[in-house]
């Protein structure tokens, strides 16, 4: 077995991500307007908000899918202008390519980067260790199950040391246990990358568990910040200022 610790991390921390006055969407029909918001670098910022309130259009932004409209969103100071290498995107849907095998839908990042093949197969294979699939690195997609699909999705993202990681809803289609499974070991792989994480979702539970700050959107705007009690605790229900903020967070879902 390969040690997690053969996993190669960033040579740089994770980035801060701003946007200023930002209009969000398409020309004539936006999503989110004037939006304000600051993602401090190696933090995991969680959105929630209601069905059609732009979160899936704010993660297409600053994964720099979709201009902006009015205002501007930056990296570190520099505007975001399209799809970068260091800005890794992560859907619900698993977007494995089904005709290569885990180790080889890992390995495609790095071999974009062009990475030798004997190093990125280590590095794929020290991943998947990592994410509890090393005896399944040589099967193909529709051979493992949804949840694998997902944790293969999620060593893909990170083999290739991204400084961004924005996720929309990767854990929304897996049933209870899998999910919560999957937020544990989301929680476990980042510690150390210090990549920075934008977690869209619509489970107030999730956002509150895996955020160190969760952004509440309404309809077409950002309407507040904040941050998450900690330490991160699963049973924390009875926290009183967790259970302020999750009736917070539910009021804001209409809930």
């Amino acid at each position: 077995m390969t040690s997690s610790s053969d996993v190669r991390t960033p040579s740089r921390p994770g980035t801060g991500l701003t946007l200023r006055g930002a209009t969000l969407g398409r020309p004539g029909a936006p999503a989110l307007e004037g939006v304000d918001l600051d993602v401090a670098p190696g933090e995991i910022l969680t959105v929630v908000g209601p069905s059609g309130c732009g979160k899936s259009t704010l993660l297409r932004t600053l994964a720099g899918l979709l201009p902006t409209q009015a205002g501007s969103v930056e990296q570190d100071g520099r505007r975001i202008n399209g799809p970068a290498a260091d800005r890794a995107l992560v859907f619900q849907e698993d977007a494995l390519l089904p005709w290569r095998t885990l180790r080889a839908n890992v390995e495609l990042p790095l071999a974009v980067k062009g990475v030798p093949r004997g190093e990125r197969r280590a590095q794929a294979e020290a991943w998947l260790d990592r994410v509890g699939l090393a005896e399944r690195a040589r099967h193909l997609p529709h051979r493992v199950s949804g949840g694998q699909r997902q944790r293969a999705q999620l060593a893909r993202a990170l083999a290739a040391a991204p400084r961004v990681v924005l996720m929309d809803e990767p854990f929304g289609a897996l049933d209870a246990q899998t999910r919560a499974g999957m937020q544990d070991l989301l929680v476990e792989v980042l510690h150390g990358t210090g990549a920075t994480v934008v977690f869209v979702t619509h489970d107030v539970d999730e956002a509150l568990y895996l955020g160190d700050r969760v952004a509440l959107l309404g309809t077409g705007r950002l309407l507040s910040v904040r941050g998450v009690p900690r330490p991160r605790d699963r049973t924390a229900h009875d926290d009183p200022a967790r259970r302020v903020l999750r009736r917070d967070v539910l009021t804001s879902l209409g809930s």
